[in-house]
């Protein structure tokens, strides 16, 4: 498989973490952008002789990306080229629409000379990517569905980014009532406080890894 296939295979990646951030304040295609800068710079940098699983390193650098955004403003740096290509993209997606096909992100890129990468890009720098393969009045569900095994996966590999957020306390905290599963009253002999303190630190902690999740 080809750099090019290999990255637009792992776009539904992108709009399943993308999809988390939604209503927070910045528009879908910015999300989008930042993620499709994640999956490529894990791609650049994935050592696949280290036996991860590509999405197991990939996921936390696409949310990394995405949190960026939301730390340096809400705004994706956009180039003037990006920009251009965005309009002549958005010509191209109707050209082949018009053409009764369903235009998926190769075929443009295809037709515009540039690589898969660059065509998201330009795609989500003046189009929603949904309107490529979905109706504009449905903005609520995801672009491309996702199985319940790539979803699960997908929790699981965004809780492990979150916990490694945490500040080494909470971490512990967590991980001996989730992990170990140990009583509130076991972990807080072993962290050295008491039953009620461990309750209102462990609500607190939860309720920060669901805003993040969401």
């Amino acid at each position: 498989m080809s750099r090019d296939e290999f990255i637009e295979s792992n776009l539904p990646l992108v709009h399943s973490l993308a999809n988390r951030f939604r209503g927070r304040g910045i528009e879908y295609d910015e999300l989008f952008a930042a993620g499709s800068m994640g999956l490529v710079k894990a791609y650049d940098n994935f050592d696949d002789t280290r036996g991860l699983c590509f999405s197991t390193y990939a996921v936390p650098v696409i949310l990394g990306e995405i949190r960026r955004l939301f730390r340096d403003g809400g705004t994706v740096k956009v180039s003037r080229s990006i920009k251009e290509l965005s309009l002549r993209a958005a010509r191209e997606r109707d050209r082949l629409a018009s053409l009764g096909k369903e235009p998926r992100i190769s075929d443009i890129a295809e037709s515009l000379g540039v690589s898969v990468e660059t065509a998201a890009e330009a795609i989500a720098a003046g189009v929603p990517p949904l309107s490529l393969s979905q109706s504009s009045d449905d903005e609520s569900a995801p672009e491309i569905p996702v199985s319940s095994g790539e979803e699960r996966l997908i929790d699981r590999l965004a809780l492990r980014q979150c916990l490694t957020e945490l500040q080494d306390s909470d971490r512990r905290l967590i991980l001996l009532r989730y992990d170990k599963e140990l009583t509130q009253c076991q972990t807080a002999a072993l962290l050295g406080m008491t039953q009620v303190q461990v309750s209102r630190r462990e609500r607190k902690i939860l309720a920060e890894l669901r805003e993040k999740m969401i």
